[in-house]
């Protein structure tokens, strides 16, 4: 299979074995990063990627998953309310209804 990489999905991840990146024809003279190697051996212009940007993925669904949760924590919240103000309605009915069943049953 000779299909070649793409940038989400390389055929390799050792910065040694990938093709050396080519200027475009449109692109400056001298407007490319110089390529060196460092003492790894790895192509430093291929090592921009830092370890915060590598988690900030993370960090941002880490953000979001949070947000969903206090979403879900507040929509909780209101059912019960709902449901407690319901009940409460319930119960002052059924109140009424025993006072009036009692004044009933005194006046008979």
């Amino acid at each position: 299979m000779n299909a070649s990489g793409t940038i989400d999905r390389p055929l390799t991840h050792d910065p040694m074995k990938q093709a050396p990146m080519k200027p475009f024809a449109s692109e400056p003279v001298g407007s490319a990063i110089p390529e060196t190697t460092t003492e790894s051996g790895a192509i430093s212009s291929r090592q921009n990627r830092t370890r915060e940007m590598q988690l900030q993925p993370e960090a941002l669904a880490r953000a979001h998953m949070h947000e969903r949760m206090r979403e879900a924590d507040a929509d909780r919240h209101a059912v019960r309310l709902i449901s407690a103000r319901r009940m409460q309605r319930r119960a002052e009915r059924a109140s009424l209804r025993a006072r009036r069943a009692l004044a009933m049953a005194v006046m008979n």
